[in-house]
């Protein structure tokens, strides 16, 4: 129930009120909300749209205006760098000091509880040995893959078949998160949503989870915690839109575990079946389908939306990839395994090209745990949040040249084979201990997926624009998605 406004007057003279005031006193005395500097006034004010379209094109400016490639948003208590160097330190060289950290944890924990993408210590070595242990499996991958090929050639191509047919514009961006959306719940758990079907049934669980990764992001965009903990008390405004949506997902996550009981576990072959055999926590298993969830729809679709919004502009290197795929499988040949895609490597190169400019996670935070100093001389005071920021990284000259803009898969590639930078230069993956696990399984789905769709279909989009604008969320997401037309090019193979 909404509160009226005749609520608040008496409200101002409780004992609750005073509390609180007194607490946004002190917490205004010992902040630097009222910080002044150009950075801090900008970003206060959202002056910084008057020049850029999304607040990580301001952070890619200023990042290489800076001589050490650091800068500090001073109300945010945030020190941002695209420095390679400092990247090692705080993901490998000094990586101890620079957890996750409780104020991030706290900042997602109603919605990610205790996954691994938020927690240090022991849940965090175990939940990673367990999926370590799987995820490097053969036999899980060649899995992964069968369910990736039979979710394109079931749904995914005869779902953008019926778009030619018709010629309707359709939201690839929607697509994708529904293509892994049931990708990724066959693969972790066992079961179909269905999402893709030809009817494109919205599922509750995929609604809820957008919105709730949308109002999570957004607390971490607040100059002070002290406004959406508020609100989280009282139940107001967006807090208690969160608190809606984590519900149904935690009403769904719950009956995913139920059923999975029901059918019995013990010889399955998805995620969550091989963890239930060692972990009987009905919380911890709530808390890892979520990360899972995270983990394998998200990026996924928005590497996908990015890398199919720049093939609209670059047709040659569209070409390039149709010509190695005849070249390497055989014109009407489809890939056959997982090993198979190793000897696509412009394919590959277009892919870590499309992430350069366009990261799915664009930037990632720790916090200091004790006093320290990064490479460049930045001094970081102990609970000091410190963002690296692989969007910004893939814009610094230093990093890529005076090329840095130009979408160019050649850069990855020596005498026509892939060639890896430095990790730490291209933190897409995150780099060091905490190295995304799932990084082969999710570069294997966007490869049978791009190559999949570029050889059956011409695709143009209906809205033109030369930088896409994001809404906020834990990922990159194109606001107003990408809407295209489909051409199906019928003298090519089927997958």
């Amino acid at each position: 129930m909404e509160l009226e406004v005749s609520w608040f007057p008496q409200f101002l003279f409780t004992p609750m009120s005073f509390i609180l005031l007194s607490f946004i006193s002190l917490y205004l005395l010992r902040s630097r909300l009222w910080c002044n500097c150009e950075i801090c006034s900008t970003y206060l004010t959202s002056s910084w749209s008057l020049k850029f379209h999304n607040l990580c094109d301001w952070y890619a400016h200023l990042l290489r205006e800076s001589p050490t490639k650091t800068i500090h948003i001073h109300v945010l208590r945030n020190t941002i760098t695209a420095n390679p160097e400092n990247v090692q330190y705080m993901l490998k060289t000094n990586f101890e000091n620079f957890p996750k950290g409780k104020p991030f944890s706290t900042i997602l924990g109603d919605f990610l509880g205790q996954g691994i993408f938020n927690v240090d210590g022991h849940p965090w070595r175990f939940q990673r040995k367990m999926a370590s242990l799987e995820l490097d499996k053969h036999s899980v991958r060649s899995y992964a893959f069968e369910i990736v090929n039979h979710e394109i050639e079931n749904r995914l191509i005869p779902l953008l078949s019926s778009f030619s047919e018709t010629k309707d514009v359709l939201d690839l961006q929607d697509v994708f998160k529904r293509f892994s959306f049931d990708s990724i719940c066959k693969f972790s758990f066992g079961l179909d949503p269905m999402c893709l079907d030809l009817s494109l049934p919205l599922s509750e669980f995929a609604v809820s989870f957008d919105l709730a990764s949308r109002l999570s992001a957004e607390r971490a965009m607040t100059a002070s915690p002290l406004v959406w903990k508020i609100k989280r008390m009282l139940n107001l405004g967006s807090e208690k839109q969160l608190k809606e949506a984590i519900n149904m997902i935690d009403v769904l996550a719950r009956e995913v575990i139920v059923t999975k009981r029901q059918m019995g576990f013990s010889t399955q072959r998805d995620l969550l079946s091989r963890f239930m055999r060692s972990v009987d926590d009905e919380t911890y298993l709530r808390d890892i389908v979520i990360s899972f969830l995270l983990a394998g729809r998200d990026t996924v679709a928005s590497a996908l939306t990015s890398f199919f919004w720049l093939m609209t502009t670059h047709k040659v290197v569209e070409s390039a990839i149709r010509s190695e795929a005849d070249r390497v499988l055989g014109r009407n040949e489809s890939l056959k395994s997982f090993e198979h895609m190793q000897e696509l490597h412009y394919l590959q190169a277009a892919i870590y090209e499309s992430m350069r400019l366009y990261p799915p996670v664009q930037f990632d935070s720790k916090f200091c745990d004790q006093d320290d100093v990064l490479p460049d001389g930045t001094f970081v005071k102990k609970g000091t949040r410190v963002t690296y920021h692989p969007y910004a990284m893939g814009r610094i000259p230093e990093n890529w040249g005076p090329d840095y803009m130009e979408f160019k898969p050649e850069r990855w590639l020596k005498e026509g084979a892939f060639f890896m930078e430095n990790a730490f230069k291209y933190p897409v993956f995150q780099p060091g201990h905490r190295v995304c696990l799932g990084k082969e399984m999710a570069l294997m789905e966007l490869k049978v997926v791009a190559l999949s769709l570029l050889r059956n279909f011409d695709i143009q989009t209906t809205t033109q624009f030369d930088v896409p604008r994001f809404s906020p969320g834990l990922t990159a997401t194109f606001r107003g998605g990408l809407p295209v037309r489909v051409r199906e090019r019928k003298t090519l193979p089927s997958s």
